[in-house]
């Protein structure tokens, strides 16, 4: 498994920088079938799909009716990646921090 170290985002104009003790994690599979399991279980709808970086297991983000990815979050299983093509974030639920994968050297 490769793992993918990340960086916290830094907050323009902001008097405290956010900081966060999960930035490395390693690299899950994509889920088959792609989607929230909560909702797919109850026949639920999502708006966006979350990742578990520390499990893989896929819920559905905090716009969505169930906010189940926020739900899987606990010690352990703090970051979760977006879904979306093109996404390159992260967020960690624990610290409320947005990730970005850090520059190799």
């Amino acid at each position: 498994m490769s793992v993918t170290v990340w960086q916290v985002a830094e907050v323009p104009g902001a008097s405290v920088q956010p900081s966060c003790d999960h930035l490395e994690t390693g690299d899950p599979p994509l889920p088959e079938p792609l989607g929230c399991a909560e909702c797919l279980r109850g026949g639920g709808r999502w708006v966006h799909l979350r990742q578990c970086l520390t499990c893989g297991h896929v819920g559905c983000c905090d716009s969505s009716p169930g906010q189940h990815a926020h739900a899987h979050a606990r010690p352990g299983h703090d970051v979760g990646r977006p879904l979306e093509q093109g996404e390159t974030w992260a967020w960690c639920y624990t610290d409320e921090a947005f990730l970005r994968p850090a520059r190799r050297r």
